[in-house]
């Protein structure tokens, strides 16, 4: 039985022959869509069709005949074979022995005219209200089949490894598919052929049609899985929903949905309630018990959920003048087991509506005959407001037409007329197997269509490993390259670690929190290697030179004026020097007010990298350095004035008498 409820909560195509035929010529189909409220009407060819089903994915595909999508039954199972898993191919005038469209469309009120594309959408609306058998040429069990994707090949040195590596990896693909099975809780049987290496293939015989099974199909590598239902012995036909008799039903709406169920004589059939469940799950309960007549409510207006309930089996509806009293629902329903207030109310709608219409159910009793089914006719009074007389005219049969008058016997055929007998007979046997023919050609050009498809995904499947090959060496070239980066970044995260360090050292002696040196009168030192721009800069980048720092350079010696410039930027409070410094680096130092002092006038301790001295010695260095600058200030002055007289006194020797007469 089908689990849909309801046709219009999905797409339905309607399909009929526009021009063609599918045994000869290509044909042309009228294509109508409907969705319950909006229609789609157009003219598509076979292929066209196949691709809007597949795109569209439809609840149902509806047609007339069968056999106008098919030209013979191996035709169908293809056909079949192609609808997506979800499409149903429907044939909505009956089953081994359908109706003509027209009775059927007129037995259930449907526009119907002899144009394709009105009967297209006859097909497209009778599908919609459940009319009709849904083909099946598959039973409710698939195979699913894991095999090698690549071809094993011929020869060379790595034919074993490359064929070890193919088998295993369908051998890694069926345990996979086999767990996937086993956790949606399916039951399977499954046939291995075992090859070098692990699985040549592997097919799993599932108990669950195609639409439940949790891996999908398609190649992947090494690997490909083919997924195909398993076909029946024969074409099968399913009525599109499978109904008891028909019911009155009583719906009781609110936080808690409760339906009564009541058939044509007035016997309650069953009750129901649910705090959960959404419309669907409503309707598709009400379906499985019966076909509804009438949907009914116990107040009114009729509620917004109860109509739209009643709307979706096209069935009559059923409100009271006024809502019903309590104390009369208990009445009505005391002879009948319901499990609470809403199932009790639900039950009341539908008995009292069956009491309106009893009348009317004796009466179509009366007049239908025996041969007529009683119940189909009381639906279609009730639900249609017909009479019973225009129910049972429009269900007689039409006349086929006037009894053919008795004649004489035809006479013995002339040799011509046996003659021209012959060669129909021979026109008609060659037109069959020019048919044969054709759909022999048929069936080769959709061969090759299906090899040129696969021929094409092959090549798009080569392309994308391709494209995927050339990203994964790009991905690798990346990886190593930030690698690299990362390692970079490291090396320099540890030089500012060690840096950070030896400033917090500095820190810690510029605040007297060392262990060893935290004593009153100590000042740090700033240690300089070499009397170099190099040997200041990597001093600057190790802990700093700030103004007003005390600066040993352990190695004196070779300064030029840019090294001596470069330490006089810093601005240091004294210069400790450890051997001899050049002229120009002396002068330069004296002329920017730099106080220069030998180590021997200052006692240095070293802690690890670091220096401190006594402040006693730096301001007793300093203040030498001012003595000594002093004097040599005096003495630069009194040599530059000696200078001056005897440049003078040379001068006035040098000179004219007359001249010096004269000034």
């Amino acid at each position: 039985m089908s689990t849909r409820t309801d046709a219009l909560d999905a797409v339905v195509f309607g399909v009929d022959v526009q021009s063609g035929d599918v045994r000869g010529d290509t044909p042309s189909y009228a294509l109508c869509v409907f969705d319950g409220t909006d229609l789609e009407r157009t003219t598509v060819s076979y292929h066209k069709l196949l691709r809007r089903v597949q795109e569209t994915e439809p609840a149902l595909l509806a047609t007339d005949n069968m056999y106008e999508l098919a030209a013979d039954k191996d035709d169908l199972v293809r056909f079949l074979k192609r609808l997506p898993a979800e499409t149903r191919l429907v044939q909505v005038t009956g089953d081994q022995r359908p109706e003509p469209l027209s009775r059927v469309a007129n037995r259930h009120g449907v526009p119907y005219d002899s144009d394709p594309m009105a009967e297209a959408e006859a097909a497209a609306r009778l599908a919609a209200r459940n009319v009709g058998f849904a083909v099946r040429a598959f039973t409710d069990r698939t195979t699913v089949k894991v095999s090698r994707g690549r071809s094993i090949g011929k020869g060379g040195s790595s034919e074993d490894r490359y064929t070890r590596r193919i088998h295993g990896h369908v051998k890694t693909e069926a345990r996979r598919v086999a767990s996937a099975l086993e956790e949606a809780g399916l039951d399977f049987e499954r046939s291995v052929t075992e090859k070098y290496g692990g699985f040549s293939n592997a097919v799993f015989t599932v108990e669950a049609p195609m639409s439940e099974i949790p891996v999908s199909g398609g190649r992947s590598g090494d690997t490909r899985i083919e997924i195909e239902p398993v076909e029946r012995d024969g074409i099968d036909f399913e009525p599109l929903v499978t109904r008891r008799d028909r019911v009155f039903v009583g719906v009781d709406p609110g936080t808690t949905t409760a339906v009564g169920i009541v058939d044509l004589d007035g016997e309650p059939l069953e009750t129901w309630h649910s705090r959960t469940a959404d419309m669907a799950t409503v309707i598709e309960w009400i379906i499985e018990r019966g076909r509804p007549v009438l949907v009914a409510a116990d107040v009114t207006p009729i509620p917004e959920t109860v109509e739209k309930i009643r709307r979706s089996f096209d069935a009559a509806a059923w409100t009271p003048t006024a809502d019903l009293p309590v104390d009369e629902k208990l009445h009505r329903t005391r002879n009948a087991a319901t499990a609470n207030d809403h199932e009790r109310d639900a039950l009341a709608a539908a008995l009292f509506a069956h009491d309106d219409y009893a009348d009317t159910i004796e009466r179509v009793t009366r007049k239908v005959p025996r041969s007529a089914d009683r119940d189909e006719i009381v639906g279609e009074v009730i639900a249609e407001d017909l009479s019973v007389e225009a129910v049972l005219r429009d269900r007689a049969e039409p006349e086929t037409g006037a009894e053919e008058s008795a004649g004489p016997e035809p006479a013995e055929p002339s040799p011509e007329q046996r003659r021209i007998n012959d060669l129909e007979t021979q026109v008609d046997r060659l037109q069959s197997h020019v048919e044969d023919l054709k759909g022999r050609l048929d069936t080769k050009d959709e061969t090759i269509a299906e090899l040129r498809d696969k021929l094409s995904d092959a090549k798009r499947e080569e392309r994308t490993e391709a494209r995927t090959r050339r990203e994964v060496s790009k991905l690798r070239w990346e990886n190593d390259r930030l690698e690299a980066e990362l390692d970079e970044q490291r090396r320099a995260r540890e030089t500012l670690e060690e840096k950070l360090e030896r400033l917090k050292a500095l820190w810690k002696l510029d605040h007297s929190n060392f262990a060893d040196v935290a004593q009153e009168g100590l000042t740090p030192v700033k240690v300089i290697e070499k009397f170099t721009v190099e040997a200041i800069e990597a001093a600057e980048a190790a802990y700093g030179i700030a103004a007003g720092d005390v600066v040993y350079l352990r190695d004196a010696s070779g300064a030029g004026r840019r090294t001596a410039e470069r330490l006089i930027e810093h601005e240091p409070r004294l210069v400790v020097r450890n051997g001899g410094i050049s002229d120009v680096a002396d002068q330069l130092l004296f002329e920017a007010d730099v106080p220069v002092a030998p180590a021997e006038m200052v006692t240095i301790q070293e802690v690890d990298e670091l220096a401190v001295a006594r402040e006693d010695d730096i301001e007793a260095a300093i203040a030498d350095w001012a003595d000594r600058a002093e004097e040599r200030s005096r003495s630069q002055n009194a040599a530059m004035v000696d200078q001056l007289i005897s440049e003078h006194r040379a001068d006035r020797r040098d000179a004219d008498p007359s001249e010096l007469l004269d000034s």
